[in-house]
């Protein structure tokens, strides 16, 4: 096949794949972002742009390991009541609105930071929802907060989200080091995302009002959570100390399967596929457009843009995570930071954009989508410009004083 040719047709593959990551459906089709994304790899195959084994080396499964093993782990924590427990043992101190606003945010960012940003907002929004009508309060800015704060806490480790987990596998930057350079960030964010939200409902939070009831109580398998906490903080040592983060969680994952208590088929049915076959897809349709358009030459010939200062880097990815999702910018932009003199350092700065990048607007992230879905299916609904006059100013903020910060 002609090179002109091939260029086309991956361009024509990855463009046409990430716009329909990008928005969510296609036009008289019911195919999805996973859908849409092992479609891509698969005509990247049939077109000739890659060879099968071409397609196959291009996933990494570093990270398709590391998110199924967190998975495993996050499910066993949500059957044993753990997110239950956690959430009634925080809300119930809170006895006036702003407390249990710095409750919830402090909940949703520390929890994500360790267990994936997305199933944190998947598994907290109910509980909080609820809760929280039960205590007669407004729910939404409340909802609002918890996807802000599961995105900035997602950012504090390599753990936090999907990109992240991709940049550790890419990078090598050990763990404790990319917390290290990152958590400072994130807990900075957690209280600008405090006084935004109170600034913003300040009827809510500033008028001195009590809580009106105790939430209520909750249920949850002792046992259970006894055996799975053990596992998750044993997880989050050997992460620590150096592991190799999806080595520890696939054993994680593994020993928690082992369960007299709960049927394999209830954890399976906890965990995301389509989130997994969407990477491995994405993975393929990237090595795509790399090896046919993304040439070292070519690369190395976009030096003009100064991709390796800080300042351009990050709101060059700030951007281009509002366009095409942080998971497909942060694929699109490896072998620009590959090229670098000090990958690791802009790895860091792409992990931090590209992650706070996500509370610009509701479309930002998965898990802010996940939080309105959930809270509609409730009877509760946040509006686009409602989101957006928080999480906007709280994206420039908190990335302004990332930046400065690496």
């Amino acid at each position: 096949m002609p090179g002109g040719v091939k260029e086309a047709l991956a361009a024509a593959i990855f463009v046409a794949t990430y716009a329909v990551v990008a928005v969510g459906r296609v036009p008289g089709l019911r195919i999805d972002r996973a859908g849409a994304a092992f479609l891509g790899a698969a005509l990247m195959v049939a077109s000739g742009v890659l060879s099968l084994d071409e397609a196959y080396r291009a996933i990494d499964f570093d990270t398709i390991a590391l998110l199924l093993g967190m998975m495993i782990v996050v499910a066993n924590l949500r059957l044993a009541g753990f997110f239950d427990v956690v959430t009634a043992w925080v809300v119930g101190r809170a006895r006036r609105p702003l407390p249990l606003l710095a409750a919830v945010v402090a909940t949703a960012g520390v929890l994500s930071a360790f267990l994936v940003n997305d199933t944190i907002c998947l598994v907290l929004t109910p509980l909080v929802l609820r809760i929280v009508l039960h205590l007669r309060r407004n729910p939404v800015p409340y909802l609002i907060a918890i996807a802000l704060s599961s995105n900035i806490g997602g950012a504090a480790t390599l753990t936090g989200n999907p990109q992240n987990m991709i940049i550790g596998s890419l990078s090598g930057i050990p763990y404790g080091r990319f917390a290290g350079a990152l958590a400072p960030v994130a807990a900075l964010g957690l209280v600008l995302t405090v006084a935004l939200v109170a600034v913003v409902w300040r009827g809510e939070f500033l008028a001195g009002a009590r809580l009106a009831a105790d939430p209520p109580a909750v249920r949850f398998n002792r046992r259970l959570l006894r055996k799975t906490l053990l596992v998750a903080l044993a997880l989050v040592a050997a992460f620590f100390a150096g592991v190799r983060p999806a080595e520890a969680a696939v054993v994680a994952g593994g020993l928690l399967l082992a369960s007299r208590r709960v049927k394999v088929a209830r954890m399976y049915a906890e965990i995301d596929w389509t989130l997994l076959l969407m990477f491995a897809g994405l993975f393929v349709v990237v090595a795509g457009l790399e090896h046919a358009v993304l040439t070292p030459e070519r690369v190395r010939a976009l030096a003009v843009l100064h991709l390796e200062r800080t300042g351009v880097l990050g709101v060059a990815t700030a951007v281009l995570s509002n366009i095409v999702s942080n998971v497909p910018a942060v694929l699109v932009l490896r072998p620009f930071v590959a090229s670098m003199a000090d990958p690791q350092r802009a790895w860091l700065v792409v992990a931090m954009a590209a992650t706070l990048a996500g509370n610009f607007s509701i479309l930002g992230s998965v898990a802010n989508l996940i939080v309105v879905q959930r809270a509609r299916a409730q009877g509760v609904v946040i509006g686009f410009w409602t989101y957006f006059m928080v999480g906007a100013p709280l994206t420039v903020l908190t990335i302004a004083a990332g930046l400065a910060w690496l």
